[in-house]
């Protein structure tokens, strides 16, 4: 099977004059690699595409593959992770991870949050603000915690997050309009343990990977798991692995997580975000449907390591999963 890797390298967008921020998301030359050298070890031919744009003018020029293993994680928009399923969805390539409306629907904290809730998943209290006129409309009890509401890796936040008054809403709600230009998703501050938990597969096939419990040390930004904090995590985060046979909330944890992974239609890999509330009730905070693989840096394949499962194994079992939808006709394969 001939399997196309499409990427956004973040030394490739800083060469260009975009700054550290805005390319957080973006992976390193070494988690290409790895993944590249584990689909190998697999017994699959690669071919490494690049972004967006070149995979555009690959598909113009009339290549095709079995399968595209992607991680872009998109420039700019609102739907910026959908930007490459999309687009191998209009060739019929198969894709791994989500499907198109499934990244969108997850890139937008709000959207997602009532979805789950739909489905009966607990999920904090919130407002969306989208414009300054908005934030006299917010009736929330503080504290509550103030984000831009499409943005990852903790773009946005910092202590001043956690806002006690309205004047202190005001200002944060009004400094994040102007400097994301989105809207702002304001939620009832939860004070509880943080947990993110790694899913392998979907639907009805979905599984927990294992648990981390996200424990900020002496020195980081306090009470927010921030852009910060998770930028400089080797010196400022504890990743604990959580058990349910040690610990009763991780299971109660892991089922909030399972039932937000099936409900927002994820599939393949990816971790869901939670955070307790002051009686331990575990709360959905977001989705991750395209989370990233940094063999060491990053959290699924830290959580993968510390269950026992190596870096060429989870690489295994998102192939698989999204190799079930490959149909094959005259000889030419699609996506189911």
């Amino acid at each position: 099977m001939r399997i196309g890797l499409t990427y956004d390298l973040r030394s490739e967008y800083l060469a260009q004059g975009y700054t550290e921020e805005e390319t957080a998301e973006f992976d390193r030359e070494e988690t290409v690699d790895r993944i590249d050298a584990a689909l190998t070890d697999l017994g699959y031919r690669t071919d490494r595409i690049g972004n967006v744009r070149a995979l555009v003018e690959r598909l113009a020029g009339g290549d095709r593959w079995d399968l595209v293993f992607n991680i872009c994680e998109g420039l700019a928009g609102g739907a910026r992770e959908s930007q490459v399923p999309a687009v191998l969805e209009a060739y019929g390539i198969p894709v791994t991870f989500a499907d198109a409306s499934v990244m969108a629907l997850c890139m937008n904290k709000a959207w997602s949050k009532l979805v789950v809730l739909n489905a009966g998943v607990p999920t904090p209290q919130h407002a969306v603000v989208s414009n300054v006129a908005d934030i006299r409309n917010v009736r929330l009890p503080m504290p509550v915690f103030v984000k831009p509401i499409g943005e990852g890796t903790g773009k946005g936040t910092d202590a001043a997050s956690i806002v006690h008054d309205r004047q202190a809403l005001d200002t944060q709600c009004r400094k994040l309009l102007e400097r994301f230009r989105q809207p702002v998703l304001v939620e009832t501050f939860l004070s509880g343990r943080e947990f993110t938990v790694g899913i392998i597969g979907g639907g009805a096939e979905a599984r927990v990977l294992g648990t981390l419990e996200i424990v900020l040390r002496s020195g980081a930004e306090a009470n927010v798991y921030s852009y910060v904090n998770k930028e400089d995590c080797e010196k400022l985060v504890d990743y604990r692995l959580v058990s349910p046979r040690r610990d009763p909330l991780v299971g109660r944890v892991e089922q909030v997580a399972l039932a937000a992974w099936q409900a927002l239609g994820c599939r393949d890999a990816g971790r869901i975000d939670l955070r307790c509330n002051d009686h331990d009730r575990p709360n959905f905070i977001e989705a991750n449907p395209l989370a990233g693989l940094h063999p060491e840096h990053s959290d699924l394949p830290m959580i993968a390591t510390r269950v026992g499962m190596s870096y060429v194994d989870l690489i295994r079992n998102i192939v698989v999963s999204a190799s079930q939808r490959i149909v094959s006709t005259n000889g030419k394969t699609k996506c189911a």
